[in-house]
């Protein structure tokens, strides 16, 4: 499906809608340039799954866990790892085989679970953005 948004509130609520859709042991890769909105759309998702606290980049602590939601919701931000060895080590890789949903930015995995869904994020200029879910 390809959406157009228009700003960050229309971006949040396409992906509160993909969000009520999930059922456990998704992994969803954000794909996008910085800035593309690959956070906010991550604050949509965990909205659609009912979630209060407020969504943050992991950028520094590279994941977010987050528990108050329908499932639980592992933020990744892998771009400042420097190798899947590196990703492994951390153990990272145990959360993508548990019965939450995986968002990962910047995705260095490529050993990964079969329920993926793959949203492709183009800054158009302004807020405008195509969203691309497959």
């Amino acid at each position: 499906m390809k959406y157009l948004s228009k700003c960050a509130d229309e971006t949040i609520n396409i992906a509160k809608n993909l969000g009520k859709t999930l059922s456990g042991g998704e992994v969803i890769l954000l794909n996008g340039d910085l800035g593309a909105g690959k956070t906010t759309f991550t604050k949509g998702l965990v909205a659609g799954l009912n979630g209060k606290k407020t969504v943050v980049s992991p950028t520094f602590t590279i994941m977010h866990a987050y528990d108050d939601t329908r499932l639980p919701v592992y933020h990744f931000d892998m771009y400042r790892i420097s190798s899947e060895d590196e990703l492994y080590e951390l153990g990272l890789e145990d959360y993508l085989y548990e019965n939450g949903v995986c968002v990962i930015e910047w995705n260095k995995f490529t050993r990964l679970p079969e329920k993926i869904i793959n949203v492709n994020i183009k800054n158009r200029g302004g807020d405008e953005r195509e969203i691309e879910i497959c």
